[in-house]
């Protein structure tokens, strides 16, 4: 059975009330960003049991309901009165202002997306070091029209009677806007202004103590069990192997699937750079052949998901029994499996107390649930941004820790059709140009992925070496994104653009055209298929 997440932790623990708000996550990854630990919680949750969790602070995230809405989300009067430090944000800024006495009118002046907010007198409290007019992110229909009894208005906006408040004595803040978004001037600011002046909490979440934190919990969980670890080559499982081999050495055996489906040189740097960062005994089954007669005659892309799913787990199997093998006859059984499951797993599936079951989470290719192990599921606790700062503490190359997001199902479906070798050869060639020019134009950090897509059932005519050619077509789809829920195409430059399209269409036999990816998401995805 897996952990469930530290409840024990020595951190100051913030806890975010999630509203239904899109963005309840990533309150929750600014808070870890000014240094302080957090969890979400759902709205349902009892004000009793939320203060059993011994809160350090407490914060309110918005939501899509009106306050006036049948069944809408309430707080409870009594969470204030607990001296447990609190900031509400929009939805949960008109829900503390309703519960403690204030009104909430339907005024009819929304405000959505970049709006003017002005301080009211010199910024102060939470506003401390905010320009006094500065632009705010909204998304609101109701408004605060009169704070309650005790609180002084901090600021205001055309829609906004009140848009900002605080009583300092009973430490209680709030906020029309959503300063955790990119697209509110000093958001970042305000947060730790109610972190670090206003619940006087200090910075105590970081890598280093993450790593010593995990260790701990692995050689306790661990002992002198036997551990093996699927490895797919992506920055998750790699940084909870390291975590895992640095916690008990060679207990730990990592199995590679190699299935024929990863980018250019992607399977051989697993098995170089992983090995020389960490020392761990890596398996590897060189298995692309049977992967590729599975996939024969085989188009539609949720068929080729669910054939490479289940050669995985096959591979897979095959390797445990081999390591099993060994292992029995060292009089030395397997009890733990290594899983990279991330906070936000935990939290879409329903595991992390949130307010949605968005989707269930399969690590390791999607293993089978009677798998007779123990999980052992360092990254829990993590965001992808910290498990990239773990990777890099525990020493793991930049090019394993910077990598980014890549399917399981690899390039598998980034070929829309089928999949045969000389398609793979032709995609890989394009894929290594693409993200070749973007690291040399010092742009990997810009995007949040790449994908590069062949066409494969599509052709166009084009003009190559003075003849007329009739070939297929490359997508660039380079996307930029804080969690892959939402993302928005990457604005690169043109000269970039022309370099990576030039160097395919010149290099590549079989493309004659490339063409840009536009589309955000939603309504689109990141990948193809």
């Amino acid at each position: 059975m897996s952990q469930t997440l530290p409840v024990d932790t020595e951190h100051q623990r913030v806890l975010v009330v999630d509203y239904g708000a899109q963005y309840a996550q990533l309150i929750a990854r600014r808070v870890r960003e000014a240094g302080i630990y957090s969890e979400i919680v759902p709205h349902t949750m009892s004000t009793a049991d939320m203060l059993a969790k011994n809160p350090a602070a407490i914060i309110l995230s918005g939501g899509p309901s009106s306050v006036y809405a049948e069944g809408a989300p309430s707080v409870e009067a009594e969470l204030f009165e607990a001296g447990v430090p609190v900031m509400g944000i929009c939805y949960g800024f008109q829900a503390m202002a309703q519960a403690l006495g204030g009104t909430v009118a339907q005024t009819g002046l929304r405000e959505y997306g970049s709006t003017s907010v002005r301080a009211v007198g010199e910024p102060r409290s939470i506003l401390g070091g905010v320009r006094e007019d500065h632009q705010a992110w909204m998304s609101h229909g109701d408004s605060v029209s009169q704070a309650p009894e005790g609180f002084e208005v901090l600021a205001v906006s055309e829609g906004a009677p009140v848009a900002a408040f605080a009583d300092e004595s009973r430490r209680l803040f709030g906020v029309q806007w959503h300063p955790e978004v990119k697209h509110s001037e000093y958001g970042q600011d305000i947060l730790k202004n109610f972190l670090y002046q206003g619940a006087g909490l200090t910075p105590d979440w970081n890598a280093g103590n993450i790593v010593e934190e995990q260790v701990e919990r692995i050689r306790a969980q661990v002992g002198t069990g036997r551990v093996i670890c699927g490895l797919s080559g992506g920055v998750d499982s790699a940084v909870a192997a390291a975590l895992v081999q640095r916690a008990v050495g060679d207990q730990l055996t990592c199995v590679f699937v190699d299935h024929g489906l990863l980018r250019e040189g992607e399977a051989e740097q697993v098995e170089r750079d992983f090995v020389a960062a960490t020392g761990a005994d890596l398996y590897v089954a060189k298995d692309a052949d049977i992967f590729l007669k599975a996939l024969e005659g085989v188009s539609d892309p949720e068929e080729k998901r669910k054939i490479i799913g289940r050669e995985f787990i096959r591979s897979f199997e095959a390797a445990e029994r081999a390591i099993l093998e060994r292992a029995a006859a060292e009089g030395e059984p397997i009890k733990f499996l290594v899983q990279g499951t991330l906070y936000p797993d935990v939290v879409e599936s329903g595991g992390g107390e949130g307010a949605a079951n968005i989707k269930s989470h399969h690590n390791v290719g999607g293993l089978p649930e009677d798998l007779q192990f123990e999980l052992v599921e360092p990254l829990r606790a993590l965001f992808k941004d910290e498990v990239r700062a773990v990777g890099a503490e525990l020493g793991l190359p930049a090019e394993i820790v910077g990598r980014q997001p890549f399917p399981g199902p690899g390039l598998g479906i980034r070929i829309v059709g089928e999949v045969t070798e000389d398609r793979l050869t032709l995609l890989r060639k394009a894929d290594a140009i693409a993200r070749a020019e973007l690291t040399a134009s010092g742009l990997d950090s810009s995007v949040w992925q790449m994908p590069v897509v062949l066409l494969a059932d599509v052709r166009s005519v084009g003009v190559q070496g003075d003849g007329r050619t009739y070939g297929h077509p490359i997508v660039l789809r380079p996307v930029s994104s804080e969690d892959a829920m939402t993302a928005d195409w990457s604005r690169l430059p043109y000269e970039l653009l022309a370099r990576i399209s030039n160097r395919i269409t010149n290099e590549v036999d079989g493309v004659n055209r490339v063409v840009l990816d536009v589309t955000s998401k939603p309504p689109g995805t990141i990948e193809w298929e």
